[in-house]
């Protein structure tokens, strides 16, 4: 009976296996194919010989790195990779930071993998099913693949939904997430220096708009509160005077924005105007937030059962909305005799301000 551990494929001759047997300290050569490998059992294989290709669709955890280096050295590697045998190679499927913290002990040369039978595209799914226990697979993550089966395997996207089992809508999400992000901002959270939640807040600018937020965040060093916020204030400012603000001094907007919805009293006002003041203020921000989530995101956030449960209350916005502006002009034409003329006129030169 062999009592060799296997350390790996011979790179001169796939089609052997080369073990090791610590009581004579002796190498011996087994012949062995690729198809003669069940799926149920397990290899030692070199840590050179892993593919790594599908790296580019995780992203990189130091942390959980560094607490894998100290687990292989106390208790040695507790459960195999899985990789598939794609073109003559070993294309890893699970185990990218078991690998890399194999990598960075000294003497730990091989890890014992498990093998499945699939094609490549088969294979990116199985990369999301199989990291979806544990931490998880991110969302960005998610966008990678989905990106990668739509762009580079030319499935359609109802075909990427039933091959990762989502709804479309959830596909739709994430190739959006990744395709709507400018180039520096994919740059970014590849190397992990943007963190997928900053990613989300970014897209709802147009891409022409990222590389400003985008540089503000690096500059000023924002966290995820923070941007959104920011973005909130970019995209609810009228005139360019207000987005350069914003954007030079991020921080004070958010002060000031936080100091205006806050204050609760005008010296100049009555009680009763002090009150209706101050229900203004929430009104009208509540609106600019649903103007913003309806404009820059919608339908596309939604999943589709979402729609029908939310019906009656967007029909309860169009009638009580329809309801207010009724009253509010009847109330201004009471108020202010010129207030049409005024308006009006307003209107034309806003309207001669976007056509030029």
């Amino acid at each position: 009976m062999r009592t060799g551990l296997p350390i790996g494929f011979d790179p001169e001759r796939p089609a052997v296996v080369v073990t090791f047997d610590p009581r004579t300290e002796s190498t011996e050569i087994i012949a062995m194919s690729h198809a003669a490998w069940p799926e149920e059992s397990t290899r030692a294989l070199l840590l050179s010989e892993f593919d790594e290709r599908f790296r580019r669709y995780r992203l990189s955890v130091p942390e959980a790195e560094r607490a894998l280096v100290d687990s292989l050295k106390r208790y040695g590697q507790m459960a195999p990779v899985v990789v598939c045998v794609c073109d003559g190679e070993f294309l890893l499927i699970d185990g990218f930071k078991r690998l890399a913290a194999a990598r960075s002990i000294k003497g730990f040369d091989t890890l014992r993998a498990r093998s499945i039978e699939c094609d490549e595209r088969s294979a990116k799914a199985a990369l999301y099913n199989l990291n979806r226990v544990g931490r998880g697979v991110q969302e960005i993550e998610e966008a990678w693949i989905v990106q990668a089966l739509i762009r580079e395997d030319g499935l359609s996207q109802v075909e990427v939904a039933e091959l990762l089992s989502h709804h479309k809508s959830w596909v739709c999400r994430r190739l959006a997430l990744l395709e709507r992000l400018c180039p520096a901002a994919r740059d970014d959270l590849s190397l992990g220096l943007l963190s997928p939640t900053q990613a989300r807040q970014l897209v709802r600018l147009p891409a022409g708009n990222q590389v400003d937020a985008l540089s503000v965040a690096r500059r000023e060093s924002l966290n995820g509160d923070e941007l959104r916020g920011v973005i909130d204030l970019l995209l609810a400012s009228g005139t360019s005077e207000k987005k350069a603000f914003v954007l030079e001094k991020p921080r004070l907007a958010l002060e000031q924005a936080a100091g205006l919805v806050a204050r609760s009293w005008d010296p100049r006002l009555s009680p009763g105007g002090n009150r209706i003041h101050k229900q203004l203020g929430h009104l009208l921000e509540q609106l600019s937030r649903l103007e913003n989530w309806l404009s820059h995101r919608g339908r596309s956030e939604l999943a589709a059962c979402d729609a029908a449960i939310l019906r009656p209350s967007f029909e309860n916005v169009i009638r009580q909305s329809t309801q207010v502006t009724a009253l509010t002009t009847d109330f201004l034409r009471a108020c202010f005799s010129d207030w049409e003329t005024t308006t009006e006129t307003k209107m034309k030169t806003h309207s001669k301000e976007n056509s030029t």
